[in-house]
C-alpha cells in the first residue's frame, strides 16, 4: 500500500492529465504532473463537450468555472456539401437539456484547460512541473522511477501515462507501433466573428457533410470567437508541405462543394495541418502500479466529439477507484481497465463507423443516408445517443480480492 503523502505521478499536462491531477488531488492524493512542453498549454481551437461529462465536472469541482467560458449552442446541424440541406438537426435546448439533463456546450480549449490547471493549483498537494521529457519509466513493487530526457529522476508511488495518442508510457509498456492512419488530415483556424462575411449558421455547431471530406464551425467566447475546422481524404497525408501547396489541395478536394464551404475554406490559416489517426481498441492498458488515460489509452476519431469526455471520465473514474482501493494502485488499475474498456470501445468503433458510413459519403450512398435520417424525429434523434449522454456510472466498490 502507498500513502497519500507518496506522489503519483501524471505524465501529460494536457486535458487529460490535468483532470486527473485534480481529481487525484481533492481526494487528498499528492500529484506531480510532468509536462515536456516549456510552459502548461494546450493547442488554441474549440473543443465540443457532451452532456455526460458534467457529472464529471461536479466531482472535480468546475462545473460553473466551465459555464462560464462556454456557449450552449441551439443546435447541432448536419448540412449537405452539395445542396445545404439538413440531413440532421439535434435540437441543444430546452428538450435537449429536458432529456439529458446536462448541456451541449461548445468551449475554448484553452479556457476549459485554464480552469482545470487553476482548480489544481489550488490544491497544495498537487505540483505541475514544465519542460520535464519523460524518456522512460521504472516499476518496482513499491515505486515507479521515471527518467527525463535530461537525465533527471522522478520517483512515485505510482505512473499515469495521460501522453496523448504518441504516448511515450504507452510505447514502452505495449510495444505496438505507430498508430491507425486513415489517409485524412485536418486544418483548424479561429477567426473573429465580425470577418465572418458569408451567410452562415452562428449559434449552432454546424458540419458540412461531403464525399471524402467535411467542415465544421461553431462560436467562441461569447460569439467573438468563430471556429473552422476543415478534414479530408488525401494521398499526401504523410507529406509535410507550405500554405501555397495546402491552399492548391483544398481547392482540387472542395472544388464541388456548396459555395458556402468555399468561403469558409477561404478564411483557412493553412500554416498547420494534422494527421488523422487512431488505435485499436484494447482490454488491457495497465501493468502493475503503470496505467494508461485518455488517448494514450484509447484514441478515438474526432467523429462523435468525445475524446475529451472520455478522458475527463477516466479521470474521476480513475481517483475514485485508487480511493477505494485505499492506496493499492494495482488493485485499483485493474479495475479501472474493466469499468471504462468497454464504454471507449463502443466510442472508438462507432467514430470509425459513423467517419466511414455517414460522414463522408457520395453519390447515390450519400442519398440513402439523408433520406434515412430525414424521417427520425427528436426522440429518436436523443434515444440514438442515449447510451453516450446518458453518462458513465463510476464504481462504488472493488471485486473481492483474489
Amino acid at each position: 500500500m502507498a500513502a497519500k503523502h507518496d506522489p503519483v505521478l501524471v505524465i501529460g499536462g494536457g486535458l487529460g492529465g490535468a483532470a486527473v491531477a485534480l481529481a487525484l488531488g481533492r481526494k487528498g492524493f499528492a500529484v506531480r504532473v510532468l509536462e515536456q512542453a516549456p510552459e502548461f498549454g494546450v493547442i488554441g481551437y474549440g473543443i465540443q463537450l457532451g452532456p455526460n461529462v458534467f457529472s464529471m465536472f461536479d466531482r472535480l469541482g468546475v462545473t460553473d468555472a466551465v459555464l462560464a467560458q462556454a456557449i450552449v449552442p441551439v443546435a447541432i446541424l448536419m448540412i449537405d456539401s452539395v445542396d445545404a440541406g439538413v440531413i440532421v438537426r439535434i435540437p441543444t435546448g430546452a428538450s435537449f437539456r429536458a432529456r439529458f439533463k446536462r448541456p451541449y456546450i461548445v468551449i475554448h480549449r484553452v479556457d476549459l484547460h485554464r480552469v482545470l490547471l487553476d482548480a489544481c493549483n489550488a490544491l497544495p498537494k498537487v505540483e505541475l512541473i514544465a519542460n520535464t521529457e519523460v524518456e522512460y519509466y521504472e516499476s518496482h513493487d513499491d515505486r515507479v522511477v521515471v527518467r527525463t530526457r535530461d537525465n533527471r529522476t522522478f520517483d512515485g508511488a505510482a505512473l499515469i501515462g495521460a501522453d496523448g495518442l504518441r504516448s511515450t508510457v504507452r510505447a514502452q509498456m505495449l510495444a505496438e507501433g505507430d498508430p491507425r492512419m486513415i489517409g485524412y488530415v485536418a486544418h483548424r483556424t479561429i477567426v473573429p466573428m465580425t470577418d465572418v462575411r458569408v451567410d452562415v449558421h452562428r449559434n449552432a455547431v454546424v458540419l458540412w457533410s461531403g464525399p471524402g471530406f467535411h467542415i465544421v464551425h461553431y462560436p467562441l467566447r461569447a460569439g467573438t470567437l468563430f471556429n473552422i475546422v476543415a478534414v479530408f481524404r488525401t494521398s499526401t497525408y504523410a507529406e509535410k508541405g507550405d500554405g501555397e501547396r495546402y491552399r492548391a489541395e483544398l481547392d482540387h478536394t472542395y472544388r464541388d462543394s456548396h459555395p458556402v464551404m468555399k468561403a469558409l475554406l477561404a478564411m483557412m490559416d493553412l500554416d498547420r495541418r494534422w494527421v488523422i489517426s487512431d488505435r485499436d481498441p484494447i482490454r488491457h492498458w495497465s501493468k502493475g502500479r503503470v496505467t494508461l488515460l485518455g488517448d494514450a489509452a484509447h484514441p478515438t476519431l474526432q467523429t462523435l466529439a468525445q475524446g475529451a469526455c472520455m478522458a475527463i471520465e477516466d479521470a474521476v473514474c480513475l481517483a475514485e477507484l485508487v480511493t477505494l482501493a485505499q492506496g493499492d494502485f494495482a488493485r485499483a488499475f485493474r479495475r479501472y481497465e474493466t469499468a471504462r474498456y468497454l464504454r471507449t470501445a463502443r466510442v472508438q468503433f462507432e467514430s470509425r463507423y459513423f467517419w466511414d458510413n455517414f460522414y463522408h459519403l457520395g453519390g447515390i450512398e450519400r442519398e440513402v443516408a439523408r433520406a434515412a435520417w430525414a424521417g427520425r424525429n427528436e426522440q429518436q434523434m436523443f434515444d440514438c445517443l442515449a447510451w453516450l449522454y446518458d453518462g458513465f456510472a463510476l464504481p462504488d466498490r472493488l471485486p473481492e480480492a483474489a
